[in-house]
């Protein structure tokens, strides 16, 4: 947007004023505003209106001389969360109602800012109902550098572009050891000349001025909204991959193969070995119906045959015993069991669109469709907690087709559960937290698409929400799905292969969402119209050829580490003040600064984000 003599370079709306002070607001204690960052005669401007002013360019909150001239972007936007698909998937989505202007507020939690002037003073706090201070802080470091303070985690220090300055800050403020303050100093000095990898620990700490502390540190900055990514996978430290290495698939595990491995009383050897096949090359059809159940911990790799023989007895007896109780319910009591006649009604009607084109499937009498709506209904005994959710007839299905015996594929369903149940609950906290590590497998192995997307406002992966939720159950033909899950479920070569699988697929798929020139709606339609387009063994081996790219790297951010198994959690840091959330390197957390005494230099302002205010009245 333009005008005469400014360009704005970034608006966000849904950004209130609270002129009360009580935690749930009334329509008339709101007034609705956009801000903007705004480039005008050399200056950055930092503007925010009232909605029936914001053509007005009269309120300045902030201004600062761009010495650098600044490059232009794009009007950014924070995403919500929306998975994007038909409506039945509406149910499990975590789309959050938006604010109205003549609503009042239900108690949201979002984030808000306060500018902190030079000379102490403070403006008026700034709340974002739809999300944006991310979006806003990143637009601000390019003309500002913001640092978080060391003695208060939610304040953000703002230096100009003043080399020396900015170096003697950091010295007094001890953010760094000793060796990545020299980092700093060189490359503040002469940028060109500072090697990669020093470059990543100095743009660690400026891109991670937003990553929390390990779960159990002291922290008093704020959950996030739910509508804004999960913020410790927005940040990861510059890498440099070596090549991606090529990867060949062998044929599947044959029923000679798998007799190899068996011993004199049926216990199974060398099970590492046979994992390591299935992962490498899957099973042959013959033998699902009985490794299914080893791969879904139905039966003990450990185990004998006469214990496996033992174990089958128990459970199903077990199974019958929780499938009579919703069998034994009469028609009269269920009308007064309003959950349990909700969990029926939804099965059917899922059930009877699930893969009926399945040949196992098909037809109005078909009894695989009783067997899987019976099999759902006693899962709902079994796990009360969670009951039925849409989307669970879909994975239920090929393990029935499979196992083809309703005990077996109840509890070979309860095993895939077992892995998956975190993407029905409620909450889509795990779901919000596989997007996130997707996001940062991502931005590690193909910056420029990630850039890409977010500059399209897909940069938060919702595309890719039915991928992960069904383990891409419907983009992949029937007997491919079979293969992916069957390679997924040994657990090779590590955890979460599933988030890697999303990522061959994205990297298949680079150069035509980049160079087509794809918006935000072409680029959902285009990763729609995947489906069944797809080779499971090209997906695969793309998949594993990044999962060796990625571990033969030797300065892989932990985070990354963490999300495929090559390390541990971060160790929690014990509760201090003055402890800086930022990481150094890729493999090490900073050390806790002693107290200092010196006086860092005053910066220019400062940001803070502060949590939603308490009600005052409530003390009262």
């Amino acid at each position: 947007m333009e005008g005469a003599g400014y360009r704005v370079v970034f608006e966000k709306g849904g950004v209130y004023l609270h002129t009360s002070a009580k935690k749930y607001q009334d329509r008339d204690s709101l007034i609705a505003g956009v801000i903007r960052v705004v480039e005008k005669d050399n200056d950055v401007l930092l503007h925010w209106a009232p909605v029936e002013e914001a053509g007005d360019s009269t309120q300045i909150l902030f201004s600062k001389k761009d010495s650098s001239g600044g490059d232009s972007c794009a009007s950014e936007e924070e995403p919500t969360f929306d998975p994007g698909y038909e409506p039945d998937w509406a149910v499990i989505s975590t789309v959050r109602p938006q604010l109205c202007h003549s609503e009042p507020t239900r108690g949201l939690s979002w984030a808000y800012l306060v500018l902190v002037t030079q000379a102490g003073g403070s403006l008026p706090a700034l709340h974002f109902h739809r999300g944006g201070t991310r979006a806003l802080l990143r637009v601000l470091s390019r003309y500002l550098l913001l640092a978080s303070s060391p003695q208060d985690s939610r304040l953000y220090l703002v230096f100009p572009h003043d080399s020396s300055a900015l170096s003697n800050s950091f010295h007094h403020l001890q953010l760094f050891d000793q060796d990545s303050s020299n980092v700093v100093s060189r490359f503040l000095q002469d940028p060109y000349s500072t090697t990669f990898s020093s470059f990543s620990r100095v743009t660690n700490f400026f891109r991670g001025a937003l990553q929390p502390q390990p779960e159990g540190a002291a922290s008093d900055l704020p959950p996030p909204p739910d509508d804004e990514p999960e913020p410790g996978f927005e940040v990861i430290s510059c890498v440099e991959l070596g090549p991606r290495p090529t990867v060949e698939r062998g044929p599947p595990v044959t029923e000679e193969e798998w007799a190899r491995h068996v011993g004199p009383e049926g216990r199974l050897q060398q099970v590492p070995e046979l994992k390591n096949r299935i992962f490498s090359g899957g099973l042959s059809p013959s033998l699902r119906r009985e490794a299914w159940k080893f791969l879904l911990g139905y039966l003990s790799w450990e185990g004998t045959a006469e214990e496996h023989k033992a174990h089958i007895r128990k459970k199903t007896d077990e199974y019958f015993r929780m499938k009579l109780q919703w069998k034994s319910v009469s028609p009269e009591q269920e009308r007064r069991n309003s959950l349990l006649h909700g969990y029926r009604s939804l099965i059917e009607r899922d059930v009877s669109r699930t893969d009926r084109t399945n040949k196992f499937y098909e037809g109005p009498e078909n009894p695989g469709l009783g067997l899987l709506n019976d099999i759902l209904l006693t899962y709902c005994m079994y796990h009360f907690d969670l009951g039925y959710v849409q989307g669970m007839s879909d994975l239920l299905s090929p393990i029935l087709y499979v196992i083809q015996n309703e005990v077996d594929a109840f509890w070979c369903f309860c095993g895939f559960m077992e892995l998956v149940q975190g993407n029905f609950e409620e909450s889509q906290e795990t779901m919000k937290r596989q997007l996130g590590r997707l996001l940062l497998l991502l931005r590690v192995l193909d910056p420029l698409l990630c850039d890409f997307l977010d500059s399209q406002d897909s940069g938060s992966l919702c595309f890719c929400f039915r991928w992960l939720l069904i383990w891409f159950k419907r983009e992949f033909p029937f007997p491919d799905v079979l293969r992916l899950w069957e390679v997924l479920w040994t657990g090779l070569p590590g955890p979460n292969l599933h988030l890697l699988v999303a990522c061959a697929i994205l990297d298949m798929e680079r150069d035509t969402l980049m160079l087509s020139g794809f918006g935000s709606n072409e680029i959902l339609k285009h990763i729609n119209e995947l489906t069944m387009k797809l080779s499971v063994e090209d997906v695969l081996t793309r998949a594993e050829a990044l999962h060796r790219q990625l571990t033969a790297c030797p300065e892989l951010p932990h985070n990354v580490q963490e999300i495929l198994g090559l390390a541990p959690p971060a160790e929690p840091h014990s509760p201090s003040p003055t402890a800086s959330p930022l990481p150094l390197s890729p493999t090490r957390a900073p050390p806790t600064p002693p107290p200092s005494t010196d006086t860092a230099p005053q910066p220019d302002s400062s940001l803070e984000i502060l949590p939603e205010e308490e009600d005052e009245g409530a003390d009262s």
